[in-house]
């Protein structure tokens, strides 16, 4: 038959090359000349409509790409923004095609869809973040063939937003636009997507695709041209999910995402948790700084500060305090002495907190050693550190005392801890002795060449404060006749300076010979004044009058010569003591002794005249000794933090 459509393969596609129209006027009814041209109508219909089907699937019909042949390729700047760009080798096609190519995917989608899920798809837009240019060196573009978990659809009334999809091969840093996030972890990302959830704003960048691991410091910025345009926007745009899901797929997905965003259960608590951290590391980090700041800082350079936050512990709380320093209990009833801490002039003290110095002392020793100005600061301790425990009953002295004025030594222990905070009684720090004079009587001297007899019970402490002073100012001391002692030789008079030095010379080779630095801190805690006015304590001093710290510095006492004695002991010795030089301090402190407050019933003598035994050396508690220890907390942290670094 001559009536015959001819099809000849060109580069193995297929072209109508031979139809004779002159015979289609050949037919001899009216119906089938009708009928063959709506046939050559409708296939060179289908013929176009297939010549513009862009699906790259080799199953699809063999005119799908005769026209044009289109690549996409992402590429990275160096600024780190992707730039998504296409080709068309149809040349003036460009973006007819591209048209035609949308229309067909909106009224048959296919499988096509999903062949390229992963690839940069963007829709044109005057500030899309994505560019296109025939002219570019294009690339391949990364494309993922295994099922994907996730996928998110985006429909957007927005004209200034970019859709990005694309997978990325190395992990990116602070981008503009992104593909879906790299293997990897990456950080400090301008736009990040995650979950589900409203877009609002114009300019903005969506990322949407799941990343696989958890995405740490992210940060959602919102960028709009104008509050109205950013408003509107909010009810503009609409966000669906689609996820597929593998039977052991949910196990991973992340449950949070670090500072990215998110929402959910599983997000609420990890914010809560993340802020909490972040709360406790920033605490962390502030309290760090405060004590790196006490490491070159003169503590006992400063001045009492009215603090309403003072007393340590509320006054009367503590049973353990002895009725001597017991102001409270036994009716002083002016107690703004107690609301005052201790400021040095070139750094903060930290606060004393009992939990965080048990913790500092647990499974050790903390021993006082010295006189009853040691005692007043082992009280004070002993109360700090017990009342910031919420169970007391596992804190109790070793020995089952309740009064500790009459015995040698004490220790309170604290049982959580596994510590104990002791105290032992040697008021010179070396021996008082006995010898019999020509006559066979008894006499006391102090041995200056021998240590304590005590010495031995705490050489292997881990903290030791020493401390001596007040008991050199008696009347036999003073005088130093037929008192001292060397060897057998009892001098028949020495001045005390030289007596001290002598004493303080023994304890330091002492302390050199028998306690090993790598264990032992060593503190020496130095004179407390005292503030008798019209006499002594044992001749009418008194110091009840006073309510207020001594403001003028002009007022204060000239430093002892026996510190200056001591610190030149303290340079000739081996090992390092801390010194805790708290005379100056003290001082301005005169509203802070017992005065007649020292005891609650007098004798019939001192109700008689009860002004002539004041107390106006020692201090109430709560009150004065509270400051020492909260320096001890504070160099005792500077050790530890001195440890902690040369470990470094």
């Amino acid at each position: 038959m001559a009536d015959s459509t001819k099809y000849m393969p060109i580069n193995e596609r297929t072209l109508v090359s031979d139809l004779k129209l002159k015979n289609v006027f050949s037919f001899r009814t009216k119906k089938t000349r009708a009928f063959a041209y709506v046939f050559i109508a409708i296939f060179v219909a289908v013929t176009f409509f297939l010549a513009f089907n862009p699906s790259p699937d080799p199953s699809s019909p063999w005119f799908s790409s005769i026209f044009t042949s289109t690549s996409i390729s992402t590429s990275i700047k160096a600024n780190g923004t992707t730039t998504t760009s296409s080709s068309s080798s149809s040349g003036a096609y460009g973006s007819a095609g591209s048209q035609f190519s949308s229309i067909y995917s909106y009224f048959f989608p296919s499988n096509s869809s999903e062949a390229l899920q992963n690839s940069t798809v963007s829709s044109p837009s005057s500030n899309a973040t994505d560019s296109r240019s025939p002219t570019m060196n294009l690339e391949t573009p990364n494309v993922i063939k295994d099922p994907p978990i996730v996928q998110n659809q985006t429909k957007s009334n927005d004209s200034n937003q970019t859709m990005i999809g694309s997978p990325l091969s190395q992990p990116v840093l602070n981008q503009t636009a992104i593909g879906s996030p790299p293997p990897q972890p990456y950080s400090d990302q301008i736009a990040t997507g995650s979950k589900s959830s409203p877009q609002h704003g114009s300019n903005k960048t969506t990322i949407v695709n799941l990343p696989s691991q958890p995405v740490t410091n992210q940060t959602t910025k919102t960028v709009s041209n104008s509050a109205s345009e950013s408003q509107n926007s909010i009810t503009n745009n609409a966000t669906e999910n689609r996820m597929k899901t593998s039977p052991n797929s949910e196990k991973s997905l992340p449950t949070s995402w670090g500072n990215g965003a998110g929402s959910g259960p599983g997000q609420r608590i990890e914010d809560k948790i993340t802020t909490k951290n972040v709360t406790s590391l920033g605490k962390k980090q502030g309290f760090d700084d405060l004590v790196k700041n006490l490491v070159n800082c003169n503590l006992f350079d400063g001045d009492w500060v009215r603090d309403d936050s003072y007393p340590l512990y509320k006054p009367g709380s503590c049973s353990l305090i002895d009725e001597q320093f017991n102001c409270f209990s036994n009716g002083r009833p002016d107690l703004g002495f107690q609301n005052y801490k201790w400021k040095p002039n070139g750094c903060s003290l930290p606060r004393l907190d009992g939990s965080k110095m048990l913790k500092l002392l647990k499974g050790k020793r903390l021993v006082f050693v010295g006189d009853s100005l040691n005692r007043n600061m082992w009280e004070s301790l002993v109360c700090i550190l017990r009342n910031s425990l919420k169970d007391q009953t596992k804190v109790y002295e070793a020995s089952g005392r309740h009064h500790f004025r009459s015995e040698a030594s004490y220790s309170f222990v604290f049982k959580d801890y596994d510590c104990t905070v002791e105290f032992f009684v040697a008021p010179f720090l070396v021996q008082e002795w006995e010898i019999k004079d020509k006559n066979g009587t008894q006499k006391e001297t102090l041995r200056l060449d021998l240590i304590s007899s005590s010495a031995d019970q705490y050489k292997t402490a881990d903290v030791v404060v020493f401390n001596t002073g007040h008991w050199w100012t008696h009347d036999k001391t003073s005088k130093g006749e037929d008192y001292y002692q060397e060897g057998n030789h009892v001098y028949k008079e020495l001045n005390v300076l030289e007596a001290f030095r002598k004493a303080m010379t023994t304890w330091g080779n002492w302390v050199d010979a028998n306690m090993n630095p790598k264990k032992t801190s060593v503190f020496f805690r130095g004179y407390s004044a005292s503030h008798f006015s019209g006499g002594q304590w044992n001749s009418g001093g008194a110091c009840d009058h006073e309510s207020e710290p001594i403001k003028n510095t002009t007022y204060l006492t000239p430093y002892p010569d026996k510190m200056i004695v001591l610190e030149k002991v303290f340079k000739g010795m081996k090992n390092r003591v801390s010194y805790l030089n708290i005379t100056r301090l003290t001082d301005f402190r005169k509203d802070g002794h017992p005065s007649v407050y020292r005891k609650k019933h007098y004798t019939a003598e001192e109700i008689k005249s009860p002004l002539h035994y004041q107390d106006c050396s020692h201090w109430c508690l709560p009150g004065v000794p509270d400051a020492w220890n909260e320096i001890l907390y504070a160099q005792l942290l500077v050790k530890q933090y001195q440890n902690q670094q040369q470990k470094l």
